[in-house]
C-alpha cells in the first residue's frame, strides 16, 4: 500500500511501498548496492552511471519525458539502510531499508520523496502512478534476485549519515 504525504501548497508527493524476498537480507542488500543494474527491475530507469561510492547519475523515462538527475548517497549502512537526495535535476530523496524476516527472507522497503514536474507528471501522482511504478520495481525487484539467489556484486562500505542533510 502507498502511503502519500502532501502539506497543503506543498507540490512533493511520498511513496512507501515493500516487498518480502525469499534470499537473505545481506543477499538483497548486496543486489541493492549494484545501481547500475537497475534498469534491469526498476520500470523506466534507462541508466544509472555510479560517478564514485556516494554519487550516482540517473536518466529515467517519467510520463514520456526524459529525466536526469545527480543523487548523492546520505547514509549507508550494510545490510539496514541506504539514504539519498538529489542534487541536480529532479528532486527526490528516500530512503531504502532491509529487515530480516528469517535466514532466507527478508523485506525490502523503499520510501521516496519527490517533486512531480509539469502536468502530465502531476496528474500522473494524483492518479497514483509513482505507487503502482515503485511498487511493480520491488516486485521486479524480488523476482530478479530470488531467480538469480546471488547478487551480481556488492558494495560493504559505509557512508556515515551526512549530519548537514539535516540541518
Amino acid at each position: 500500500m502507498a502511503t502519500v504525504k502532501k502539506a497543503r501548497g506543498d507540490k512533493s508527493s511520498s511513496v512507501t511501498k515493500s516487498v518480502d524476498v525469499e534470499v537473505p537480507v545481506r543477499t538483497a542488500y548486496d543486489q541493492w548496492t549494484q545501481f547500475e543494474e537497475f534498469p534491469h527491475f526498476m520500470e523506466g530507469v534507462e541508466e544509472v552511471r555510479q560517478i564514485d561510492d556516494a554519487n550516482l547519475h540517473w536518466r529515467a523515462d517519467v510520463g514520456g519525458k526524459d529525466v536526469e538527475w545527480t543523487a548523492r548517497i546520505t547514509e549507508q549502512v550494510p545490510d539496514q539502510r541506504i539514504a539519498w537526495t538529489s542534487t541536480s535535476g529532479a528532486r527526490n530523496a528516500g530512503v531504502v531499508t532491509f529487515h530480516h524476516l528469517a535466514p532466507e527472507r527478508c523485506r525490502v522497503t523503499l520510501q521516496m520523496d519527490y517533486e512531480p514536474e509539469g502536468v502530465a507528471e502531476t496528474v500522473g501522482d494524483w492518479l497514483g502512478l509513482m505507487g503502482r511504478r515503485t511498487e511493480s520495481s520491488l516486485e521486479r525487484f524480488k523476482e530478479f534476485i530470488e531467480e538469480r539467489g546471488a547478487p551480481t556484486g556488492a558494495f560493504r562500505g559505509e557512508i556515515p549519515r551526512d549530519e548537514r542533510m539535516n540541518r
